[in-house]
């Protein structure tokens, strides 16, 4: 099987490929082709790989290349982990909403609207090249951040895609430590749109935990979570850590002015990482990759290219999918993010308990944000964009979308081609 990671120059492919060499007996793997215009990553990024799996025993072969089809061809499932514009435009999607009064985040609010503006064209037009290349049964597996709109994007054009996000897992792994069981014997009632997800039960042996987990490991989960205990309590549901932009709005915007900017860290432990990478003498996943982001992705998304490739019996995953009818206050091709039945044939999400209004109205509202936030990422427009900020619980006065549209165009002009037309 040959897998194909479009973004492979990451300073936290390694992750992936460590995750490979730790499944050579369930998942297939025996060519791992790394995608990326930036040939100078590429020359760090691969070899450490190919390193990692000899080190492990495993016999796949990692080739690198800057052209997609090359890459891509024959591929059985392509992985899309790109960053358009890299950290710079990171950094500016974390900073410029700020001066505006609002939360300066990549996924959420002004910056990630910032960011599907630069990224959806992109990776449509990657999707398009690969099915002419790959052929239309090539499953892309979505990891590009925002990961809803990303995906409702590439499902509505009609490509054969799955988008996932870590936090399911990261909070699997966190309770089933907590809990003194294995991460597999834990089951999430994980409800919501892409970092806009709760935990509305945990389930060991068909038994909900989560009001004990509460009273035992109550502190703990709100430190993890970023909201109090007694809004735990009260929603009866463990919400995202991406949650506490809507709970705690000023206070965070209060933080992050006064702090330094994700990306700022961020790219300081790449350097470090591609230092580490390149000394030949370097055969295993460096302890400072963890600082990176992105806990337990490289197992979230090896275990659903196994579930997605090996034509085994349906698992269960949490993935991004269309709604079709789960959430009825949704539209169908609204995409969302709860368990589903994964096997060859796709990811059909599993029905859910009626959502409380406390949750429902937050989904309903964000979903309408990102229906507008995708026109205006396929469309372009001024006005497009700022109905999209107007729309968003974050932003939502006319005032501040109008200054936070010029402001956000002004930023990325360079990756918005409509602006010069």
């Amino acid at each position: 099987m040959k897998l194909a990671v479009v973004g492979g120059g990451s300073t936290y492919t390694p992750e992936l490929v460590d995750g490979i060499a730790g499944r050579r007996t369930s998942l297939a793997v025996d060519e791992i082709v790394l995608v990326d215009p930036d040939e100078h990553r590429l020359g760090i990024v691969g070899p450490f790989c190919q390193r990692l799996l000899d080190h492990a025993g495993h016999p796949a072969r990692v080739r690198t290349t800057t052209e997609l089809e090359r890459g891509v061809d024959g591929a059985t499932a392509v992985l899309l982990q790109l960053r358009v514009g890299g950290q710079a435009a990171r950094q500016r999607d974390e900073t410029f909403p700020l001066d505006c009064g609002c939360i300066g985040q990549e996924t959420t609010g002004a910056g990630g609207l910032a960011k599907a503006l630069r990224t959806v064209p992109v990776v449509l037009d990657i999707a398009d090249r690969v099915r002419a290349i790959a052929g239309e049964r090539t499953w892309l597996v979505n990891f590009t951040n925002p990961v809803g709109i990303v995906t409702r994007a590439l499902t509505t054009a009609g490509h054969r895609a799955v988008g996932l996000c870590n936090v399911a897992i990261m909070y699997q792994r966190l309770i089933s430590t907590m809990l003194g069981t294995e991460p597999d014997s834990v089951r999430l009632e994980h409800i919501g749109l892409n970092h806009l997800t709760w935990e509305r039960g945990v389930l060991v042996d068909g038994v909900d935990q989560l009001a004990d987990l509460f009273k035992q490991h109550g502190a703990a989960l709100a430190e993890r979570s970023g909201s109090p205990l007694d809004l735990l309590h009260r929603l009866h549901a463990l919400p995202s850590p991406y949650l506490r932009y809507f709970y705690a709005h000023d206070e965070i915007v209060d933080k992050q002015r006064a702090g330094t900017p994700r990306a700022t860290k961020v790219s300081e432990v790449e350097r470090e990482l591609l230092d580490i990478y390149a000394d030949p003498n370097q055969t295993d996943k460096p302890a400072l990759l963890g600082e990176r982001g992105g806990a337990y992705y490289s197992e979230a998304a090896i275990q659903l290219v196994h579930a997605l490739t090996s034509g085994a019996s349906a698992e269960e995953h949490v993935v991004n999918v269309p709604n079709n009818g789960v959430m009825p206050f949704l539209p169908d091709d609204a995409v969302i993010e709860v368990p589903a039945t994964v096997d060859s044939s796709g990811a059909k999400p599993m029905p859910v308990r009626p959502v409380p209004p406390a949750l429902a109205g937050l989904i309903g509202h964000v979903t309408g944000y990102e229906h507008l936030a995708l026109e205006a990422a396929k469309l372009g427009g001024r006005d497009r964009v700022a109905d999209a900020l107007l729309a968003h619980p974050l932003v939502g006065q006319y005032t501040l979308a109008e200054r936070l549209a010029d402001e956000l165009i002004a930023q990325n002009a360079p990756f918005l081609p409509w602006t010069k037309s």
